[in-house]
């Protein structure tokens, strides 16, 4: 189970809609795609996706650590896969390639024994449920997409705001009344102030909006905003881009800042995510699961993760609903909202 080589490609996709948060606007997703070749022919699979104005990485600077991961990989064996993770900490500046890297040796170790990952990962279930995300648009645009999401039986929905708390605030609230089942997880990225979150959550909640998750409502470095926010706001609030590490994580506790976390395994990779999950679970804080750019290939590092350990109570895996791919390579079936791994 030795491994004789690993190989790195660059994809780029577009999304069918040009996609904004508060950090900016995209309109194409590029990714680079890992495959580690054991000596028996087996090979495993990851995919690394990186927002550059939130990991500072880009597919480019990825691809020119290949000979780096050969340096660390070449001649080990996946069957010790903790030495080799270990090893892989020397990239904990470019977590999303780690992550990629650290799930195709789990995915070579699994064929090899001939398991499914999520199995690996604890086995604790098969089946997920998913929301689906709405960027920032204008009030029309994101009504319609509401309504969409809606009808295709969504009843979690994601709404990106954080650039204007006024129309923020109309677009939630006129959401709610064309999607009267579904619960909100609303996500500044960073793009407000902590007074302005307070205005923002509590509008929201005196029109009886059912948010479950306000997301990262101010800037990544501003943990005592963030603590202000927590205990000035009726809905939850999530950590997102403020946590990368296990280091992260504990500071955040620490200071009593967050009810939730957002882990995503291209912030963190799979060392770091599993040793949140035990940080969130000892100190009784929630746990969402969520994604970049990831294509189809890709994100199913994170329904096999989300599912064997069953860590977490939302799961944001959707970002290969928005992209234009050739096929379809998940390992998974997607039904409307639900993903089941077979």
């Amino acid at each position: 189970m030795k491994i004789t080589s690993i190989s790195f490609k660059k994809t780029l996709y577009s999304y069918f809609e040009p996609f904004t948060i508060s950090l900016g606007s995209h309109e194409e997703q590029e990714n680079v795609e890992v495959c580690v070749k054991l000596k028996n022919g087996i090979e495993g699979y990851g995919e690394a996706s990186s927002l550059f104005v939130i990991s500072g990485e880009t597919a480019a600077m990825l691809e020119k650590l290949h000979q780096t991961v050969e340096d660390i990989l070449i001649g080990k064996d996946v069957e010790n896969y903790a030495n080799l993770f270990h090893d892989l900490q020397t990239l904990r500046a470019t977590p999303a390639i780690k992550a990629a890297i650290e799930f195709a040796i789990v995915d070579a170790f699994c064929r090899q024994f001939n398991m499914k990952p999520y199995q690996f990962f604890g086995g604790s279930k098969n089946t997920l449920e998913t929301d689906k995300t709405v960027g920032i648009e204008n009030l029309e645009n994101t009504i319609k997409k509401v309504k969409r999401i809606y009808n295709e039986g969504f009843r979690k929905i994601k709404i990106k705001v954080g650039k204007d708390v006024k129309n923020d605030i109309e677009r939630v609230v006129k959401s709610k009344e064309v999607s009267p089942q579904a619960s909100f997880i609303v996500d500044a990225n960073q793009g407000f102030t902590p007074k302005e979150a307070v205005e923002f959550a509590k509008a929201l909640y005196a029109e009886k909006v059912d948010v479950v998750i306000f997301e990262q409502p101010v800037n990544r470095y501003n943990i005592e905003g963030m603590r202000f926010v927590r205990f000035n706001s009726p809905y939850p609030v999530a950590a997102d881009e403020s946590v990368f590490t296990k280091y992260d994580a504990l500071k955040l506790v620490r200071e009593d800042a967050v009810d939730f976390i957002n882990i995503k395994l291209m912030k963190s990779g799979l060392s770091d995510a599993m040793s949140i999950i035990h940080i969130a679970q000892a100190a009784n804080i929630g746990l969402m699961i969520g994604c970049m750019g990831e294509s189809s290939i890709g994100i199913r590092q994170s329904i096999h993760f989300a599912a064997g350990t069953g860590a977490f109570l939302y799961h944001d895996l959707d970002s290969h609903l928005s992209l234009k791919e050739g096929s379809f390579r998940g390992d998974f079936v997607q039904d409307g909202p639900f993903i089941i791994l077979e």
